[in-house]
């Protein structure tokens, strides 16, 4: 007879503690995503040197912004898809060489269309790497440890985004030279997805390091999940879009990258143009705006494991914490318009990303809607869905501008999103499992 797992509280008799190599492989999917953070973020810091070299105005910035989303958002459901395949490992690894290399190769551009189609191809082999984390917390993770894993792996986008600035500005500061900066960001990234191929594994007898305690732990809890679980699968993935839950997810995503995305790649220009911040001071206002949203998002993970550890059922807990977020967030943004001394807008658009970055927990709900041969595939739906808004919002933003000569009109686009993320996350998603 095939023995069972066992349950944790038999694990904890045993005399060899449970190693704790899953919080080590997360802490590296974090770093992963902040150096993909930094990355995309480069060329929001540097355009205005950019924009200044290449003579373009703010409608070609959106378009050159924009770029990067139009491969990033296509190459979404193929990424998920390879994860399930051939599982998380190889597709973190060359994804994150394979951007290496186009960030690199930016630093070479003679003109903006150039730097165009190395952003084309930096947002194609950065896409899959979120599904393929998001495979990775089904994988790795246990129910009630999914909502940290989650904003680990999330977290790494306003980690990125804050040491990003301060990396990409410092590194153009030193050296006079926004080329030398990608460049060096570029070499490190491909060193970045060695590292990653030589300590991640698919599963958790796979790896070394994990001792029997912490694997048979793992496997009781997934063992837990499939039995309730459906038996049967329909085998025809596009079922999943009958499901109110998969469009609440899809469109609920979209309205958090409306908003995130919007000060990632034009909020260095904002404070830049409308309260005439130099290369350093911008650099250290967006380092402290997206920290503040890293924090928050470690904050929004702990409050929800520890909410369902206390016997919280999972759909409440979701929707509460997206719902608070999301009105806390759209407020804040608001209030931008209101205001015009510089440190009161920057403490605003902190206190945004804080709370909005609450909402890095979606990346629990591909785990939760799906069976976990179908997760990767979900994943990629949903962050499609995200990086349609990455595609169109940087355009729209900066037709806005050179329309109006104000920032106005995008704020407000900002605060109509959050509360889209509101009206998506609490009234549309089910939080249960649907039988596809």
């Amino acid at each position: 007879m095939q023995a069972q797992p066992k349950a944790y509280g038999d694990v904890l008799d045993d005399a060899k503690a449970p190693t704790k190599v899953r919080w080590k492989i997360f802490l590296m999917m974090l770093m992963l995503i902040a150096i993909n953070y930094v990355d995309r973020a480069s060329l929001s810091v540097a355009m205005p040197m950019i924009a200044k070299e290449f003579d373009i105005g703010p409608a070609t910035q959106g378009l050159l912004l924009s770029s990067f989303f139009w491969t990033y958002a296509f190459m979404q459901i193929p990424g998920g898809m390879l994860a399930d395949r051939f599982g998380p490992r190889k597709v973190i690894a060359m994804s994150a060489i394979g951007w290496g290399f186009f960030q690199a190769i930016a630093g070479v551009c003679t003109g903006w269309i150039s730097l165009l189609v190395t952003r084309l191809g930096l947002g194609a082999t950065e896409a899959p790497i979120y599904p393929a984390g998001g495979k990775l917390n089904a994988l790795w993770m246990t129910k009630t440890e999914r909502g940290r894993g989650a904003t680990l792996l999330d977290g790494g986008a306003p980690l990125g985004a804050a040491f990003g600035a301060l990396l990409i500005s410092g590194l153009i500061s030193e050296m006079g030279s926004w080329r030398t900066s990608f460049v060096i960001a570029g070499i490190g990234t491909v060193l970045a997805g060695l590292w990653a191929y030589s300590y991640i594994r698919n599963h958790p007898h796979e790896h070394p390091k994990v001792n029997t305690e912490e694997a048979d732990y793992i496997e009781a809890s997934h063992a837990r999940e499939l039995a309730e679980e459906p038996t049967t699968t329909s085998g025809n993935l596009l079922h999943f879009f009958s499901y109110r839950s998969t469009w609440g997810m899809f469109f609920g995503w979209m309205c958090f990258n409306a908003l995130f995305y919007g000060l990632l790649t034009w909020m260095p220009t904002y404070l830049s143009k409308q309260y005439g911040f130099d290369i350093k001071q911008m650099g250290g206002a967006v380092f402290i705006m997206f920290f503040a949203g890293f924090v928050g998002e470690l904050v929004g993970g702990w409050v929800a494991d520890k909410w369902m550890e206390l016997g919280g059922k999972q759909s409440t807990v979701l929707r509460c914490i997206f719902g608070f977020s999301s009105i806390v967030a759209t407020v804040a943004i608001y209030s931008v318009t209101k205001f015009t001394n510089p440190t009161t807008v920057v403490v605003l658009l902190s206190v945004t990303l804080f709370f909005l970055r609450w909402c890095g927990l979606f990346w629990c709900v591909p785990s939760i809607l799906a069976v976990r041969s179908r997760i990767g595939f979900l994943g990629g739906v949903m962050n499609l869905g995200g990086n349609c808004a990455g595609i169109g919002v940087p355009i729209l933003v900066g037709l806005i501008v050179q329309a109006t000569g104000s920032y106005y009109m995008a704020l407000m686009l900002f605060a109509g999103a959050g509360v889209g993320l509101f009206v998506c996350s609490t009234m549309l998603i089910s939080y249960k499992k649907l039988p596809v």
